[in-house]
């Protein structure tokens, strides 16, 4: 960690002590110590260290981390998955498992934490401090209002009433942007989208009006338009509530457009602390260097030589025109119709980004050339077969050529199978050997190609990290050697570091195999870095399509210019330009 000497504080101040804190280190800022008034911090980590005791032994998730955040200040804890930072955020409200032993100290609004009995501990969850979970959909109970959820948490600390806490709830959901709260705030979670559940629990966080906001990986995995939205939404909580913020992400884009101080952990330690604009500029930590070397960055896309062109008098692999997919209405309510008339083509060797906001219609595309959605207009061709009231028997030959990457590995592997078994699931589906057993050795092929050790083979889901599992579920794609290969978000949720390495390999093998490719993604950066076009949907409509440099360098279309102009980019006066540009763009829009 950085010496903390004269670091500002919130009154623009250096506070400096001549004294030493409680690690003993002479010089640096003084830490808070239990009832301890004269620093402005709202909370303060000391040399926190967690083990976990499991069957191998004890494990050191955390070792030695010391931080601190003021009100009104944002700090950012950064890492790849397994650094330690959502331990350490946890720790800080004490929600760690029984298996975890907690040592240092953890001062929330004076008391800490740690020591305190489980009274004492209820009373500071919420009011000292609360927490954002990463994924709203698990954090809200299914089965009660959103505005019952508010309500309890106010309830339980006592004195409001029933009416108040459903008055207070209401105006919370008003804060943070939920349209109608007096009608919402009898909806369930189901009724929500992903943005808006992500706000309810935000509102939730609010309502007892805490001192410090846990923000743990707020927007992973949220469309860019819905992120910049969330990350708008903190900022005011910051700005109007004073509230101090930590966040912990692995997005270094979103660190630069919100933080104002970033700790850096690598291997359950911090190894660079520093103000923002000073870590983007200047990072000295050789980790912290190649963290923000992985980011892909638009810049590059757009400038970089793309590959050879595709001709456009070779027959495309894959043909849409006025192509219209409609989910049949439910008890009576009218069908929707999530693709409206698109045109699109794949041709053979080419990689097509298709990028757009959730509900856009990416996926049903992408289901839809795999023959996993029906078409119910316009024409699409796949490989030579009109999808349109096709016949599976007629379409089953082709399946073979067509390879699927989903976005989350961990629910399309079959967690009782090991990984070699799961790789070798299409070669036995299409009678290409007669078991796993007589398939391992194109298995170990497929598995060194996507750079794991042919003895991850024998481990099973659940013991591959995030990044291998979705390198594995590559490698199961294309088994069967495809001539398209569709990859739906297959790095949304992945550690910068973790998606670089992947998105390299499947560069490689694209120019390898030769394959042809339909890429999906939010993420334009990611798009840029793989595609040679881009074609752009919104609300099933495809409102933009162009090479790769036309459509990320030069956008027509508002919507194109919008997701462009949302996406976070990791360089804080950059960043700031952007989010003027998008506050333009919104105004002239509406």
């Amino acid at each position: 960690m950085t010496d903390a000497t004269n670091r500002p504080s919130a009154s623009g101040q250096s506070d400096v002590t001549g004294q030493s804190d409680v690690t003993g280190q002479p010089g640096s800022t003084k830490r808070l110590q239990a009832g301890d008034t004269t620093t402005e911090a709202v909370a303060v980590v000391d040399d926190l260290t967690v083990t976990f005791a499991t069957d191998n032994g004890a494990v050191d998730a955390v070792k030695g981390v010391s931080i601190d955040v003021r009100p009104g200040e944002v700090l950012a804890l950064v890492g790849e998955s397994g650094s330690g930072k959502s331990v350490t955020a946890r720790s800080m409200l004490r929600l760690m498992p029984e298996t975890a032993t907690l040592g240092g100290a953890v001062y929330l609004d004076g008391t800490d934490v740690i020591s305190v009995g489980a009274g004492k501990l209820r009373e500071l969850r919420g009011t000292a401090g609360a927490m954002v979970f990463q994924e709203p959909s698990t954090a809200l109970n299914p089965v009660f209002t959103v505005g019952w959820q508010i309500a309890e948490g106010l309830r339980a600390h006592g004195g409001v009433s029933k009416k108040e806490a459903r008055a207070k709830a209401i105006d919370y959901l008003r804060r943070v942007g939920i349209p109608d709260p007096e009608t919402r705030v009898d909806h369930y979670p189901h009724q929500f989208s992903g943005g808006q559940k992500q706000r309810v629990v935000i509102a939730s966080a609010l309502a007892l009006e805490p001192s410090v906001i846990i923000a743990d990986e707020p927007t992973t995995a949220l469309d860019v338009t819905v992120q910049a939205e969330i990350l708008d939404l903190l900022r005011r909580c910051r700005d109007e509530f004073g509230a101090a913020i930590v966040i912990i992400t692995h997005n270094m884009g979103v660190v630069a457009d919100l933080a104002d101080r970033v700790a850096v952990m690598y291997q359950g330690e911090i190894v660079e602390e520093a103000p923002v604009r000073e870590l983007f500029a200047a990072p000295q930590a050789d980790y912290t260097k190649r963290l923000l070397a992985a980011v892909p960055r638009l810049e590059a896309s757009t400038g970089s030589a793309r590959r050879a062109a595709i001709s456009e008098d070779v027959e495309p692999l894959v043909s849409a025109r006025g192509l219209e997919i409609e989910y049949p209405g439910r008890l009576g309510s009218h069908a929707f119709r999530a693709v409206k008339g698109v045109d699109l083509a794949i041709r053979p060797g080419e990689v097509l980004g298709l990028v757009g906001e959730s509900g856009s219609g990416k996926t049903t595309i992408g289901r839809a050339i795999a023959g996993l959605t029906r078409v119910t207009g316009g024409s699409l061709n796949v490989l030579g077969t009109e999808m349109l009231g096709y016949r599976e028997r007629d379409f089953k030959r082709h399946r073979k050529d067509i390879g699927f990457v989903f976005q989350d590995p961990a629910t399309s592997f079959n967690p009782l199978l090991t990984i070699a078994e799961c790789v070798a699931d299409p070669l036995v589906v299409h009678g290409e050997v007669r078991s796993p057993r007589a398939a391992r050795k194109r298995v170990d092929e497929l598995l060194e190609a996507v750079q794991l050790p042919a003895a991850y083979g024998d481990r099973y889901p659940h013991e591959l990290s995030g990044g291998q599992r979705q390198r594995a579920s590559l490698a199961r794609s294309l088994a069967l050697r495809p001539k398209l290969l569709i990859a739906d978000e297959p790095t949304s949720a992945l550690d910068v570091s973790v998606q670089a390495r992947v998105l390299e390999l499947f560069l490689e093998l694209q120019q390898d195999l030769g394959f042809a490719s339909l890429f999906i993604s939010h993420d334009l950066a990611v798009v840029g870095a793989l595609s040679d076009r881009i074609a752009v949907l919104y609300r099933g409509d495809l409102v933009e399509t162009g090479t790769t440099a036309q459509v990320l360098g030069a956008p027509q279309h508002p919507y194109t210019q919008r997701l462009l102009a949302s996406l976070p980019v990791p360089d804080p006066a950059e960043q700031a330009e952007r989010r003027r540009t998008l506050e333009e763009l919104e105004r002239v829009g509406s």
